[in-house]
């Protein structure tokens, strides 16, 4: 055994022996607090999911599955395939409820872009009352709409307030809800008063963003109001712009509350003013309701409403390029 070093040798750091380092104490979770599990965060989304699930996923789910099916109120039906679909396309009153929603997107989208703006742009500025005006305008938001038909029904039948004050001025008799144009603009009329406030709200909002300093270089500049109107508020809620035209859009197009109290059940004078979702509610209910054509009809509808907003977010983008 060698026990010392002999002359010539030496000694030097690598050669000496590796000293293991001492573990380190496990550490431990602090007191009062709790290791996360992978699962958390599902159950905390499991209620919300389960909601959507069960009152949207499933209908919706469900609704194709009976859409290729005769299936009636009180009975399931059986696989008939495209025929529903088919069915479709020979029905008149589907055209004319196409036609009609169409019609009102048309009629009402454009108004509800733009008149909400010009009235969030007259109650932002800070005058004394303005308060009782901006909640004047949103009033009709928080209304029902079943109250605010009746109310425009009364105004405008033939014996209302409004053909009254026209034969005391010697003028006659306008049948608002016996003509079938008339009665589907009367009720375009009803939709836009009623959204008005709700998307002045938005525009409010948005407007509040907009730099004054843009304003008033415009103004040193010598833009008038509508100058600084188009080269300056409209560019920049332009978003918000594109916002109100989607959901106004599909509102319009799945319109059935304010057709239905002032034509009535029936869709109007011979059914000249049924609109789509009042063609689904007309053939899917009642003891002999057609669920399966229903069903159909009310796919062709997701579809076009879903058409609807992609066409006006795909021009959007088009103008943005």
């Amino acid at each position: 055994m060698k026990t010392g070093m002999t002359p010539g040798e030496r000694f030097t750091v690598a050669e000496a022996p590796a000293v293991a380092p001492p573990p380190a104490p496990a550490r431990r979770p602090a007191r009062g607090t709790r290791t996360q599990l992978p699962s958390s965060p599902w159950l905390f989304l499991a209620p919300g999911l389960l909601i959507v699930a069960a009152f949207s996923l499933y209908p919706f789910l469900s609704t194709v599955a009976h859409s290729f099916t005769d299936a009636r109120t009180l009975t399931a039906g059986q696989f008939v395939g495209g025929a529903n679909y088919r069915e479709l396309i020979h029905d008149a009153m589907f055209w004319t409820g196409l036609r009609n929603s169409l019609l009102y997107v048309l009629g009402v989208v454009p108004l509800l872009v733009m008149l909400p703006l010009l009235l969030a742009m007259l109650v932002q500025r800070r005058l004394p009352g303005i308060t009782f005006f901006r909640a004047a305008f949103y009033t009709p938001v928080v209304a029902s709409v079943v109250v605010v038909g009746l109310i425009w029904v009364w105004l405008l039948d033939d014996r209302g307030l409004i053909n009254a004050l026209l034969e005391g001025l010697g003028f006659g008799k306008v049948g608002f809800l016996s003509d079938p144009w008339l009665l589907l603009l009367s009720a375009m009329a009803v939709t836009v008063w009623k959204g008005l406030g709700y998307y002045m709200i938005i525009y409010l909002a948005a407007l509040a963003n907009v730099p004054r300093e843009l304003h008033e270089a415009c103004a040193v500049d010598g833009a008038g109001a509508v100058r600084r109107f188009l080269t300056v508020t409209v560019p920049a809620v332009r978003s918000t712009m594109v916002l109100v035209a989607a959901l106004s859009s599909v509102a319009a197009f799945k319109v059935f509350s304010e057709v239905y109290l002032m034509a009535g059940p029936t869709g109007g004078p011979g059914g000249e003013d049924t609109t789509l979702v009042m063609l689904v509610q007309q053939v899917g209910t009642g003891l002999s309701g057609r669920v399966g054509y229903a069903s159909a009809l009310s796919v062709v509808v997701f579809v076009l409403t879903l058409g609807l907003m992609l066409l006006v977010l795909r021009a959007n983008r088009k103008e943005d390029a």
